[in-house]
Formats: structure tokens, C-alpha cells, sequence
């Protein structure tokens, strides 16, 4: 038996060693190693499907509603794979254009600068603060770019008098319009009729353009063909997925996957799209296009489509060129996913759309096709339902053959995908975490899909809370519910057939079989309900800035490092340790600051010489200026450049039972 066992491990152990022998040395961001790899995972998926198809679904008997059930459930996992290699056709290939953007930024320096292109930057804005706008505003005056070449226009759809009076103090251009027509696609359309620039630069009301971001765009212009050139979009903030399981310092957020890797990959292949924020576009475009789109809550997305079919491409450049806030609670999160997902679906109806629309090629249709939003979510549902079923009703899901085969077959495929993302995401991928951020979202936009599908249009634009204003959700009762209703029906379902007077299932390979995969479900659903509860957490997290640093304290001058800061608050640490109180003042100074007072909040019992510092008063306006240029438009980030395991497994450890016990 046991040598049985290891002969269906075979496959499993070949998969293993080309990925540990060739694939894990190899550079991840050549052509040809990703090729070679994805072909690969492909055939080994290929494989499995051939063994589910003519052994576990064809030989199944007609014997009614499970006959269906079995069909149905294949069906489903062939979307799940279809959705798959379509994922890997796009990372087979990849391109990084920073060497062509040097090149080009290269090329517009060596030019006048009386002859660079005009720039318009729009900050279209409904309802967000001025802690929120300032940081737009005063980060998009302080482009490096010739200042009689671009304009910062305003477009504030909520028409605020002290919006209006902050613009003409800092020098933007502040826009109104009469109504609020077609949301955010109309106030730009709208901005486009009151400017004249070359190039359109958009930034959604919280972000921050970095210094050079114009610098590094607007060269890729110079290709006619060219009409948005798209960079990625990187927070300040945690996102929820990461406060609410306590693993904001070693988990990234959870965009980065796509901004990261899928957003580059899609652009070797030409189907790279706008995102909206952070991207430029040529007016030229715009206007054979006849402005931005209004039929769909993603503008961009089919801003992206209609630039396709007059023969227009977008660009992707994978740098760091600007920050903004994530969604900061649950609802923010949901309104801006739904949103997301909602659009995606719309395009499939529509006009410039990718089957309708009239310039695009078959391979742009296929690329073009919402197949994630479409698909992801319901195969999750049926991945969480199935145990349940099976071990309340005794209705398989397939035909079962034997054990051996699982191993044979379904194993490789498992872990060939699972290490193909540890070559290809090395720091944004863990399996039972990954799954369990997908799983908390299906319960709420798996009936988006649905809605959409049925009635894909007349659902009202809604902008994403941000900021001080934004509301505050504690606790997601409704996708808790639907979690404890599962994990209930899959735990029960595994205790009653553990008593063999109670148990709905015959006993065999495939009751054992079941049996694992609900405990894997309960493991990931579990992490999954401990996303629903709202983490307390500062509006706006601090920077890690890392830089040396004076304070002024008692008539003595005192050196240290500048940990973190904020527009309000920071962390100094000192090299000594220091008769320092709480509401003791300090004036902190570091090179590229301005000076600021601040009293001690807060004394660290952990690092010797850290304090957490508060600021008295809040500087001036030109000194808060400064501020906002040298903390927001270039210098500092939150990245996480290495996934920290153990971390990241104490860390929803502790958000679930406490602190980790440790030895005395």
C-alpha cells in the first residue's frame, strides 16, 4: 500500500523538482524562463483536466439530480481553469519599460523646455476633506516640470466655497460645473472643455503625484500610437485586509499583484488598461473618442477600449510614481470593489466593449473579457458548498476512483500553481492567506455578479469614503454570517460522520478525501471571519522615514533618528537613553524638514530612547507645504519587498486567540 501511495507521488515529485532544480534560479522576468514555465503549469493542468474529465464525470451514471449536480460541478471547474490559463498566457511574457522611459526622459531634457508639451492635471474631487485634498493639491504644484507647461485643475463636483478659496491661495485651477452628470466621467469630461493642454494627467482626490512623474510619462508620447500611459497606484495606508488580521508591516496590500506583476505582464502583450488615477492620456485621444466614456461606472476601463478600437494603445510603466489612500474600512472596500467588478461586467454590453467593439482583434477580445470578476467568485462558492453537501447528503460531487488518483492527478496541479506564484509573486502570494482574502470578499460581490448580470446598467456611481470624512464600519455582520453559517454546516457535517450511527456518507477513499478539504475550508474561513472585524487604526498611518535627526530638549541638543512621521505625529529614537517624560517638548529637526515643536505622547517600554511624538501646533502654511512635498511626492513608501512568514502567522494568531505564549 504504502509503495502504492508513493508511485501516485511520482508526478507530484517531477513537478517539485523541475521548479526546485531549474524554475527557482531562474530570472523570473525573462521571456523565455516564464514561457518555458507557464507551458509547463499548463500541461500539467491540461493533464488534470483529461483524467476529471473521462474518469470522474463521463463514467458517472444518468441517475438524476446527482448525474446533474456532477456535470455541473465540472462545468464550473472548467470557467475555474479557463480563467487560469488565460492568467497564464498573460504572465508568460513580460516587459519592464524603465530602461525605455530614461531613454526617452533623456530625449525631452536635451529639448527646450519652452518646447515640452502642455500638461493639464486633473483632480476631480467630490466630497473628500482638505487633509485628504491638500496633499493632491500642493503635491501636484510641486511637479518637476516647467511651470508655465502644466496647470492643476480642480474639478469639484460638490462646489465648496473653502475648496474654492484654498485653490486661488495655492494657485490651482478651480473648476465647477452645473450638475453632476454621468459622476466622475462627466466632471472630467467637463474639465477637459475649460482646458487646453496636450496631455491630461489624472489623479483621483487622494493621491499624490511624485515630483517626477511627468518627467518619466509624457516622453512615451513621442509614439503617435500611444493614447495612456498608465503607472501603478501604491498606498500610504493599510487596507483593511491588512489591519484587520494584524499583518500590516509584513503583508502588502492587496493590489499589488496586479500592479506589480499582472499590470506589466498584460502590457507586453498590448492589452495593457487604464486604472484611472495615476494615468495620463493625449487629448488627441480623448477626442476621437468623443471624451471619456460616460456609459459605465469604469470610465477608465472603457476609456482603455474605445482608445482601442481607433487604434490608440496604453502604456505601462511599473514605477513608483505616485500614493494615495486605500480603502480605509470595510465599506470603502466594498464600495470601490463592487464598483470594480460592476463596470467590468458592463463593458460585455456595450459598444466600445470587448465583443462589440468594432477596431478590436480576437486576442484583444479574449484579454478583454471580465473573466475574473465573472468567474472567481463562484468558483469560490462551490469550493466552500461542496463539503457541506457531500457530508450532509451523501451527493458526491464526481465519480470517485480512487485516492491514488487525487495524488496522481489533482496534487501536481495544486502545488505546480502554488510554486509557480512563490517564482512568479516570491512577496505577494501565501496560499491559505490568499484564499481566505478572496473568500471573505465572494460573499458580498458574488451577488454584484449576479445583480450585474441580470440588470447590468442603472446602479448609481459611488464614490469611495476616504479620509477623515469617511465612515466608520466596526464589524461586518453580514459576511460574518454567511462564514459562521458555512464553517457551522462544514464542522457539524464532519462531526456527524465521524459517529458512524449518524453518518450520511459511505465509508471509503473519498469520505477521507472530503474530510480534508472541509478542515482546509474552516481553516480558511476562519481567517477569512477575522477580516470582518474593524481594527482601530490613525486616519493616516506614518511614513517610515529612517533618517537622522536633532531635538532641542532642556538646553541640550540631542541626536537621533527620525523612525516615522506623519503631518501630525512621528516617532524619534535617540541613541541614548534620556530622562524624558511624557509632555516634555521637543523641536525636531532633520535635514529637508521644517523645524517643528512637538511634546512626548508616548515612551517606548520595548526600544530604549524611542518616543512617540505629537505635534504642539500645526506648522505654517508654507512650512506645511514643505512638509507635504517631502513626505508625500517621492521619498518614502510602505513597501514590503519580502513576505516575513512567521510573521505574518503570529500576526493572524494574535488577532485570533491573543498574543503568542512565550517561555519565561
Amino acid at each position: 500500500m504504502v509503495q502504492h501511495y508513493l508511485e501516485g507521488l511520482g508526478p507530484t515529485l517531477l513537478v517539485a523538482a523541475f521548479f526546485l532544480i531549474f524554475v527557482l534560479n531562474w530570472p523570473r522576468r525573462r521571456t523565455w524562463t516564464r514561457a518555458i514555465t507557464c507551458a509547463f503549469v499548463l500541461a500539467v493542468a491540461l493533464r488534470y483536466l483529461w483524467w476529471r474529465f473521462h474518469a470522474t464525470v463521463l463514467p458517472y451514471p444518468n441517475d438524476g439530480v446527482t448525474f446533474y449536480w456532477v456535470w455541473f460541478l465540472f462545468i464550473v471547474e472548467i470557467l475555474a481553469f479557463t480563467e487560469i490559463i488565460l492568467f497564464l498566457l498573460t504572465m508568460s511574457r513580460y516587459v519592464d519599460r524603465s530602461t525605455e522611459a530614461d531613454r526617452l526622459e533623456a530625449a525631452l531634457a536635451a529639448q527646450p523646455k519652452d518646447e515640452w508639451p502642455t500638461v493639464d492635471v486633473f483632480i476631480p474631487t467630490y466630497d473628500e476633506p482638505i487633509d485628504v485634498l491638500e496633499r493632491s493639491i500642493v503635491g501636484a504644484l510641486a511637479l518637476d516640470y516647467p511651470k508655465h507647461k502644466f496647470k492643476v485643475y480642480v474639478l469639484d463636483d460638490k462646489r465648496r466655497d473653502w475648496l474654492r478659496e484654498y485653490c486661488e491661495e495655492k494657485g490651482a485651477v478651480y473648476v465647477t460645473r452645473p450638475d453632476n452628470l454621468h459622476a466622475k466621467a462627466g466632471n472630467m469630461n467637463h474639465g477637459l472643455k475649460v482646458s487646453g493642454g496636450e496631455f491630461i494627467a489624472i489623479f483621483d482626490a487622494d493621491f499624490v503625484p511624485y515630483r517626477q512623474f511627468l518627467r518619466r510619462t509624457v516622453p512615451f508620447f513621442r509614439n503617435s500610437t500611444i493614447g495612456i500611459v498608465q503607472t501603478p497606484q501604491h498606498f500610504f495606508n493599510n487596507d483593511p485586509v491588512q489591519s484587520n488580521l494584524g499583518i500590516e508591516r509584513v503583508w502588502p496590500d492587496e493590489q499589488r499583484l496586479f500592479f506589480d506583476e499582472m499590470a506589466a505582464s498584460r502590457d507586453a502583450w498590448d492589452v495593457s488598461f487604464c486604472c484611472g488615477s495615476c494615468s495620463i492620456a493625449r487629448r488627441r485621444a480623448l477626442e476621437a473618442i468623443g471624451g471619456i466614456p460616460t456609459e459605465s461606472i469604469t470610465e477608465d476601463l472603457l476609456t482603455t477600449l474605445a482608445m482601442l478600437n481607433k487604434g490608440y494603445k496604453t502604456r505601462y510603466l511599473n514605477e513608483r510614481l505616485a500614493m494615495g489612500l486605500a480603502a480605509e474600512n470595510l465599506k470603502g472596500y466594498f464600495v470601490q470593489r463592487s464598483r470594480w467588478c460592476r463596470g467590468g461586467i458592463q463593458t460585455l454590453f456595450l459598444r466600445n466593449g470587448p465583443i462589440r467593439g468594432p477596431g478590436l482583434s480576437l486576442f484583444q477580445r479574449i484579454m478583454f473579457i471580465p473573466l475574473s470578476w465573472l468567474v472567481q467568485y463562484l468558483v469560490r462558492f462551490f469550493v466552500l458548498v461542496v463539503p457541506p453537501i457531500y457530508l450532509w447528503s451523501g451527493v458526491p460531487p464526481l465519480y470517485f476512483t480512487s485516492t491514488i488518483d487525487i495524488i496522481n492527478y489533482q496534487l501536481p496541479v495544486l502545488v505546480v500553481y502554488f510554486l509557480l506564484m512563490l517564482w512568479i509573486t516570491p512577496s505577494r502570494y501565501l496560499p491559505i492567506l490568499s484564499s481566505a482574502v478572496g473568500v471573505f470578499s465572494t460573499f458580498r460581490l458574488l451577488p454584484t455578479v449576479i445583480a450585474t448580470l441580470v440588470r447590468p446598467f442603472g446602479a448609481a456611481f459611488k464614490v469611495t469614503p476616504k479620509g477623515s470624512g469617511a465612515e466608520q464600519n466596526d464589524f461586518d455582520a453580514y459576511t460574518f454570517a454567511c462564514i459562521a453559517i458555512l464553517v457551522t454546516a462544514t464542522a457539524v457535517g464532519i462531526i456527524i460522520n465521524v459517529v458512524p450511527e449518524w453518518s450520511r456518507i459511505s465509508r471509503g477513499e473519498f469520505s477521507i478525501v472530503a474530510m480534508y478539504w472541509a478542515a482546509a475550508n474552516i481553516v480558511v474561513l476562519v481567517i477569512a471571519a477575522l477580516i470582518c472585524f474593524e481594527k482601530p487604526r490613525p486616519l493616516l498611518d506614518s511614513l517610515f522615514i529612517g533618517e537622522p535627526a536633532q531635538a532641542q530638549f532642556a538646553g541640550r541638543v540631542l541626536s537621533g533618528r527620525l523612525v516615522s512621521l506623519s503631518l501630525e505625529s512621528g516617532i524619534v529614537e535617540f541613541q541614548q537613553d534620556l530622562p524624558i517624560a511624557i509632555g516634555d517638548e521637543l523641536v525636531i529637526e532633520a535635514a529637508g524638514f521644517p523645524r517643528f515643536l512637538s511634546r512626548v505622547e508616548k515612551i517606548s517600554k520595548q526600544r530604549e530612547g524611542r518616543v512617540a511624538i505629537q505635534f504642539k501646533h500645526s506648522p505654517d502654511p508654507v512650512a506645511r507645504d514643505r512638509l507635504i512635498v517631502k513626505l508625500y511626492t517621492g521619498g518614502y513608501s510602505q513597501e514590503i519587498r519580502q513576505l516575513d512568514t512567521p510573521a505574518i502567522v503570529s500576526g493572524v494568531w494574535k488577532r485570533a486567540f491573543g498574543p503568542v505564549a512565550t517561555k519565561a
